[in-house]
């Protein structure tokens, strides 16, 4: 029997491509916006989910459980952007990050690893982020909120062993997506002593989207992942550089690699 899918924020992007891709491939995949009725020439069905909304999470997984009876695959996708000088984000702004790339993904979780754990068997896919191990120039609540998740499925892993329930994340380095034009931006002033260098750095930053690799690839390896009997408990998808930056953390000095990436930025 086809594995049933559900992936998160899949209108557009990472998700749109992992859904295309796994649609393809005759699994029974289920995507979610917070606006469906925008996409009706999504290839597979999209269902209405607010992941900030406990009710609305219970809805949309009901659904797909009285549709099909099982859910197999969780793919936790939704997420939003944020950049700015830590001294200069609002504490709500910081919040309603968290509460997206964080707490949402959660308590996505913890509505289906009951379904999972009845039939001791099931796959959750954490899409995080290169920046949950590599923390750059103001990036700091993005990477924290992605770090956390991170470190959330490492885990849960070792809890849900026991279920055969398994917890996979992949990061992410730069792919083309829509996320500059969604990402939150600290309204920096020219007054301000972060104006030069964040608005140098936030040019950067969109020129690496712009530039990036296509979210195609990240389909092609979550269809891997879904195929493995053992996957990986991390994977990181990107660019050669991209995968060898958090050993080169660990393997330089400090300071050499502070020195690498302010230089960058």
């Amino acid at each position: 029997m086809s594995k049933v899918i559900l992936i998160t924020g899949a209108s557009s992007g990472i998700g749109k491509a992992i859904g295309d891709l796994l649609c393809n491939k005759n699994f029974k995949v289920y995507g979610t916006s917070r606006d469906p009725s925008k996409y009706i020439d999504s290839n597979f069905q999209l269902l209405s989910l607010n992941v900030n909304n406990s009710v609305s999470i219970d809805k949309c997984i009901d659904e797909i459980i009285k549709i099909e009876g099982n859910l197999d695959v969780l793919i936790n996708n939704a997420g939003v952007g944020i950049t700015g000088p830590l001294e200069e984000i609002p504490e709500i702004e910081i919040e309603n990050n968290f509460k997206t790339n964080f707490f949402g993904p959660l308590n996505i979780i913890k509505k289906v690893l009951p379904i999972m754990r009845s039939k001791k068997s099931g796959l959750i896919i954490n899409i995080t982020s290169l920046a949950a191990y590599v923390g750059t120039p103001y990036r700091s609540v993005y990477s924290a909120s992605k770090a956390a998740l991170d470190l959330v499925s490492e885990t849960l892993n070792m809890e849900t062993k026991p279920f055969n329930i398994k917890v996979v994340t992949v990061a992410p380095g730069e792919f083309s997506t829509n996320i500059a034009s969604r990402r939150y931006h600290a309204s920096s002033e020219k007054s301000s002593p972060y104006y030069f260098n964040y608005s140098k750095a936030l040019r950067l930053m969109n020129n690496h989207v712009d530039a990036g690799a296509d979210p195609k690839l990240i389909g092609k390896l979550i269809f891997k992942i879904i195929n493995s009997k053992n996957p990986k408990k991390k994977y990181i998808a990107g660019s050669f550089i991209e995968k060898i930056a958090p050993y080169l953390k660990l393997l330089l000095p400090q300071k050499v690699f502070e020195n690498l990436i302010m230089r960058s930025y």
